[in-house]
């Protein structure tokens, strides 16, 4: 379901557990689905008390009094907590129960946890005694990963590196962080296949989202994907920019519909990679493949368009085809122009972004037709996700297969 708040309601977002990390040397908090599985065995005095501790260390205890605690999130399982002295209650926006809050201990700490349909967004209200105390948004978006986004002890692991680059000379006055991934065992001169990453440090991170250094080790050890070279770029944030700022240069980089990113490219960061790491990449193009999602997506996506003698193999997933800075022309320009030897992977779903410049769902199923149309080598994996990397991540193994299954 999804629904806009009232303004006069305290509002919060549900927050996803994964992504509470403890920390260093501290114990993990409870989560979620323990909560459930802890009220299922109807603990007794001790035991409930140890769960009152836990359930106040997870949503603070500030928070619960005040009313500020958003749910907590886990896979598809939702928990709210507060702490009154009426019984409280948890409906949606449009007064119907989800459920009733369970009391734990005697200073008034309530929760309710119930599972929430996956993919949906749901507005919801604490309240007691008929009065709000807390309103919010669940945003419930699960999906599991395969194998081969785990590590596995016998898949020799590979090593990154990392260097900042602020000389840039296309996009002036930026300063980016670069990761580059070597595959496991990688000589200074040995010849290797190249993957360049757009938003490169989330996902050049072998404990985030799309884990792709994980998945390139297990892929290169099955010999499921050539021994590849990833070369994960952040956008451009400006001089002025502190480190951890959302990087300012970010849609004029990505979004517009020009050959300056794939100069970029190949006359700044691919050198000074080959320069800093000894590395030697295939000069077949179709060795050169390049991915990214939503923004990243579309400029991956340009990036082959302008240079397929580069580039020859695209990744994207909810690719913002859409009138960002003019990318909504992109099927026009594939069916009118002459078929070019790239091959184009898509990713998209039912609930991504509708907004002022377009509908992402729509955009994306422009492309697959327009490339259908002209006989391209391409791919569309269709979900329920939401506009981001959840969906993409655990699709990331299949997809790389597919891209890389005729170059070993």
């Amino acid at each position: 379901m999804r629904s806009v708040l009232p303004l006069f309601f305290f509002c919060a977002i549900g927050s996803s557990f994964a992504q509470n990390k403890p920390k260093p040397g501290a114990e993990p908090p409870i989560t979620p689905r323990q909560i459930a599985a802890a009220l299922a065995r109807t603990p007794a005095a001790a035991g409930q008390q140890t769960l009152h501790d836990q359930v106040v260390r997870l949503f603070g205890r500030q928070n619960l009094t005040q009313g500020r605690a958003p749910a907590k999130i886990e896979a598809t399982t939702v928990a709210w907590a507060i702490i009154d002295p009426k019984p409280a209650r948890v409906v949606q926006q449009d007064g119907t129960l989800i459920g009733e809050m369970t009391a734990l201990g005697d200073d008034g700490l309530q929760v309710l946890v119930t599972e929430m349909p996956n993919c949906t967004e749901t507005g919801y209200r604490v309240e007691s005694d008929g009065m709000p105390h807390l309103a919010g948004t669940v945003h419930v978006e699960h999906f599991d990963y395969t194998e081969d986004s785990l590590p596995h002890p016998e898949a020799p692991q590979g090593r990154l590196e990392k260097f900042e680059w602020s000389t840039s000379q296309v996009f002036p006055n930026t300063v980016r962080e670069v990761t580059v991934y070597l595959p496991a065992g990688f000589k200074a001169g040995e010849e290797t296949c190249l993957m360049v990453w757009q938003d490169g440090s989330r996902h050049a991170d072998p404990n985030g989202s799309m884990r792709v250094p994980v998945v390139f080790d297990n892929l290169i050890h099955k010999k499921e994907m050539p021994r590849t070279v990833g070369v994960f770029i952040d956008p451009g944030r400006m001089a002025k920019q502190k480190p951890g700022e959302k990087a300012a240069n970010r849609g004029f980089e990505y979004d517009s519909v020009s050959d300056a990113y794939s100069r970029f490219l190949t006359g700044e960061i691919l050198p000074e990679v080959e320069k800093r790491y000894q590395t030697r990449f295939r000069p077949q193009p179709e060795a050169w493949a390049i991915a990214g999602g939503s923004s990243g997506g579309i400029c991956s996506f340009t990036v082959a368009w302008e240079r397929p003698d580069k580039f020859r193999k695209v990744l994207s997933w909810v690719g913002s085809f859409v009138d960002l800075k003019g990318g909504h022309v992109y099927p026009s320009l594939v069916r009118a122009a002459d078929r070019k030897p790239i091959r184009v992977y898509l990713l998209d779903g039912e609930n991504d972004l509708d907004n002022k410049f377009g509908n992402w769902p729509i955009a994306n199923k422009q492309m697959a037709a327009a490339l259908k149309f002209k006989d391209y080598d391409f791919r569309i994996d269709w979900t329920q996700c939401f506009h981001g990397s959840k969906g993409m991540a655990p699709n990331l193994p299949e997809a790389l297969r597919w891209l890389w299954r005729d170059v070993r």
